[in-house]
């Protein structure tokens, strides 16, 4: 498998479960903020395309980072936006922090406006338009712990693995 997987999300929709639970089934990687931050002394927006550019030589899974537009020539990219109501990601955020639902719905929102923010200035585009993504999933249709599963049998089936 030669595939290069990108993960955009909104805050609060477990992506991150989702993508370490595909991780291991794929028996590859994943890279998030913290761990771009860990490897650089110096995290500025170039200097972390470089790092994504590196690490995507290699099977993975890239969270967020706008990884989809930096690697966008590359072959055996697929790129994924995961997304979930408003009310299932704070109510997500409440149980992870235990914090209240009011001090969740800011962090949601917060998060979210930084995100787009983040997004738009290093690529000139929407964050989360359904046009920069192969697929769409929706956490609380689906199941954070359905979504796995689905992209591997879509993977199978494409035979992408």
């Amino acid at each position: 498998m030669k595939l290069v997987i990108t993960m955009s999300r909104r805050f609060g929709t477990g992506a991150s479960i989702i993508a370490k639970e595909l991780a291991e089934k794929l028996q590859i990687p994943v890279y998030d903020k913290v761990y771009l931050e860990n490897e650089l002394d110096e995290a500025d927006f170039e200097t972390e395309a470089a790092l994504i550019r590196e690490l995507a030589e290699q099977p993975c899974i890239l969270l967020g980072r706008c990884a989809s537009e930096i690697l966008a020539d590359k072959p055996n990219l697929f790129n994924i936006y995961i997304c979930a109501d408003k009310e299932d990601r704070i109510r997500r955020i409440m149980k992870l922090e235990s914090i209240s639902y009011e001090d969740a719905k800011v962090e949601v929102e917060k998060t979210d406006e930084e995100r787009a923010k983040y997004y738009y200035e290093h690529t000139g585009k929407v964050w989360g338009d359904v046009n920069n993504y192969h697929m769409i999933l929706d956490t609380s249709q689906l199941g954070v712990e359905n979504c796995a599963g689905i992209l591997m049998k879509y993977f199978e089936r494409m035979e992408y693995i």
